[in-house]
């Protein structure tokens, strides 16, 4: 619309007020254009091209977006370690394998605990069997 209007040597906004005269550049945009040697270009293939390139863009967006939150998150942690709000990793892992120790001294302190118990009950059997033992054995007088 422009081109044509310029080469009228009118303001573009006369031929869309015209229907007339929008509906003859339309139609002879969608014609091929003459002549061999420039390349065919119509504007059925430029709107065409003008959507891909849309959807790219949109596509590209989002690929920038992802990557900005990804940079992000790698800057955070970066600057939490540095600051030394968060502990760094080989400390993290070393206070969970402490924890874990800790669980299995408590479990088997449990475990000495009951055994003792056992222990304790069968010497205490031992010694009334003993007893027993001992008595029954005695001379008669």
């Amino acid at each position: 619309m422009s081109a044509v209007a310029r080469l009228a040597g009118v303001h573009r906004s006369l031929i869309y007020r015209h229907s007339d005269l929008h509906a003859a550049v339309l139609s002879r945009a969608a014609q091929p254009q003459e002549g061999p040697e420039k390349p065919q270009v119509s504007r059925q293939s430029l709107l065409a091209d003008l959507a891909n390139l849309t959807d790219r863009n949109t596509r590209l967006a989002r690929h920038v977006n992802r990557l900005e939150q990804r940079l992000s998150e790698a800057f955070g942690q970066d600057a939490w370690n540095a600051t030394g709000l968060g502990a760094p990793q080989d400390i993290a892992a070393l206070q969970r394998k402490i924890d874990d120790l800790e669980q299995q001294v408590a479990e088997l302190r449990d475990r000495l605990t009951e055994r003792e118990e056992d222990l304790q009950a069968a010497r205490v059997t031992n010694r009334e069997l003993m007893t027993q033992l001992n008595s029954s054995s005695r001379p008669l007088r």
